[in-house]
């Protein structure tokens, strides 16, 4: 195999690797449920807050803000 093989190959794996989505176990514990609640939450919040902030006629907030009560 030449180089130009090797550098492709390896130029395949790597964009494949980093290709993946990372995997995020589920919560176990009580605790471990109650921060990852806290964490939606937050998320929520801060969705929320930035969709009061953006103008309602604007292409980002008929994207990001679709299902969010003002």
């Amino acid at each position: 195999m030449g180089v130009r093989a090797t550098a492709l190959i390896a130029l395949v794996l790597t964009g494949a690797a980093g290709g993946c989505a990372s995997y995020e176990a589920e919560p176990v514990s009580v605790y471990q449920w109650e921060r990852k609640v806290e964490e939606v939450q937050r998320q929520d919040a801060e969705r929320q807050r930035l969709c009061q902030t953006l103008d309602k006629e604007s292409a980002r907030y008929q994207r990001d803000c679709a299902g969010v009560k003002s």
